[in-house]
């Protein structure tokens, strides 16, 4: 069932991170993420922080139940209604390979790319308001998104203590460097209102953010050897790492109306 307020969704997220943990399933990393989202959401409605409480925490179930969906699609095997773009995530997740920074932008890709535009359209349609109203909830979520996740990828150097290499290949295309989360949600917003204007327009948006999600992991040249040393010295127990990147706090920055 589809979680219907947002203490369900961070319970669904505790469940998520929780399986993770036991089995060491690789899904706990972006879980452990959202988690910290969803609960400074849950603070700012509380405090205020939104021009609708009510509507926004129906806009971050709405968005959170697409993530929950295709996490549990895909954990039953039932692939058919799965996006290509959470596909591409969840197949990465068998790959040791695969940076712990690299399973966050993934995450981050699919999520924001695809299903937070077609969160922002069904809240729209459901209250029967002009989709620029929500505009500024809009930005407020993504502020807080933005925010957390570069806080929490700035921590992963206790995960990956070469991190900090990536940044002397920062002038190439790599967009383990140039993925910028500024840039995702104005492209979320964008996909928001060519939806709402158009319609029919998922496939072929699920279609380009699927081949963006492999730019993050196919790299090339220097980055894909910097890639390599920094994996070599990473820390490779999934258990470990969700339980460092879900016990990790820092004080949370308030959205200004």
């Amino acid at each position: 069932m589809p979680a219907q307020t947002i203490d369900e969704v961070i319970l669904r997220l505790e469940a998520i991170i929780s399986e993770a943990i036991t089995t060491g399933n690789r899904a706990g990393y972006f879980a452990a993420l959202y988690h910290k989202v969803t609960c400074r959401v849950k603070e700012g409605i509380a405090i205020g922080e939104f021009q609708d409480g009510p509507r926004m925490e129906r806009l971050d179930v709405v968005f959170a139940n697409r993530y929950i969906a295709a996490y549990d699609e895909w954990t039953a095997k039932n692939t058919a209604g799965v996006s290509l773009s959470w596909q591409w995530t969840f197949q990465q997740l068998q790959k040791k390979s695969v940076l712990v920074l690299q399973h966050l932008l993934l995450g981050m890709n699919a999520h924001i790319n695809l299903d937070l535009g077609v969160a922002v359209v069904q809240i729209a349609q459901e209250y029967n308001t002009p989709l620029q109203q929500i505009h500024h909830d809009f930005n407020s979520i993504n502020t807080i998104l933005a925010a957390l996740s570069y806080e929490v990828i700035n921590e992963l150097n206790r995960i990956s203590p070469l991190l900090s290499l990536l940044g002397k290949h920062s002038g190439n295309n790599s967009l383990l460097i140039q993925f910028a989360l500024s840039n995702a949600r104005d492209g979320a917003w964008c996909f928001a209102e060519e939806l709402y204007n158009n319609g029919n327009t998922i496939a072929s948006r699920d279609q380009d953010i699927h081949k963006l999600g492999g730019s993050i992991v196919k790299t090339q040249g220097f980055i894909k050897l910097t890639v390599f040393i920094i994996h070599l010295f990473e820390l490779k127990n999934p258990s470990k790492v969700t339980s460092i990147l879900r016990n990790y706090q820092k004080t949370y920055i308030k959205v200004r109306q």
